[in-house]
């Protein structure tokens, strides 16, 4: 019996380990990494078995993001990165999990440092555009996802920068551009996205009430999508509904998404009005 509590004990302190703390937002909620399923452990097996292969670091820090471990994620890259500092995907690997981590000083650091190297990386142009666009700077923001579109490697990805491109646009007061882009169709490969539902939104083919389904439980897609939806009433000037859907974004606990942390910046800013 004491044996058994010894590994009760034990399992419990691995499993609070595995979770540890990645982030405490502005309204003091502490959010943690998830145990890992497999993933972390496999790609550690082989980082070891291979250390001098950039391809097993970034398998690791892919694989500690999707259990929500951020912060040892932002880790791994800079272990990386002291080996491969002129490698641009270390970059722009550290610079998206910084972002997560809301570390957005050092993630634009990070970005910017990895564009300096090669401006064709998508995920560098992408999350540039992201972190202007929670930054509110839309012009700059507006730029980067133009720029990213072309390198777009998928038709999620392209959905995605069409997306942020249009709600940067029409945040920044050109909405003639934003609706040119959409009237483009340069997002037409079909795909189950969540932007592209959004984008089914600012093109008129369903109403916001349309928007989020009892399908959507992922807490990810939750925030994603009313993110999208409060933006685009904030674009329509009704500041209310907008605020109540970014408390909605926020209130799911996909605080990894993009759509959350553009949410909790948007609240941030409203209070200050």
């Amino acid at each position: 019996m004491k044996r058994l509590a010894l590994v009760c004990m034990l399992g419990g302190a691995v499993a609070a380990h595995a979770q540890s703390v990645q982030y405490r937002s502005p309204a003091g909620v502490t959010y943690r990494s998830q145990p890992d399923t497999g993933p972390v452990a496999r790609a550690q097996h082989a980082l070891d078995a291979n250390p001098r292969d950039v391809k097993n670091w970034i398998a690791l820090g892919t694989a500690q993001a999707g259990a929500r471990q951020m912060q040892e994620a932002v880790q791994t890259f800079s272990r990386a990165l002291a080996q491969w500092p002129n490698d641009p995907i270390l970059w722009r690997w550290r610079g998206h999990r910084n972002l997560s981590v809301r570390n957005f000083d050092q993630a634009m650091s990070d970005l910017t440092h990895g564009y300096g190297m090669d401006s064709t990386v998508y995920g560098i142009l992408y999350r540039l555009g992201v972190l202007r666009f929670v930054r509110g700077d839309f012009n700059a923001a507006a730029d980067a996802f133009r720029r990213a579109q072309p390198f777009a490697p998928n038709a999620e990805e392209l959905a995605g920068s069409t997306d942020w491109r249009w709600m940067s646009l029409m945040r920044a007061g050109r909405s003639r551009e934003a609706t040119a882009m959409l009237a483009l169709h340069i997002d037409s490969i079909p795909t189950t996205a969540a932007y592209t539902t959004r984008l089914k939104l600012y093109r008129g083919e369903i109403t916001p009430a349309q928007l989020i389904t009892p399908a959507d439980t992922s807490d990810i897609n939750v925030a994603t999508l009313e993110y999208g939806l409060g933006n685009w009433y904030m674009v329509h000037g009704d500041t209310a509904r907008a605020q109540a859907a970014f408390r909605r974004s926020v209130e799911s606990g996909g605080w990894p998404a993009f759509g959350f942390i553009a949410s909790e910046e948007e609240l941030r800013r409203l209070a200050r009005r």
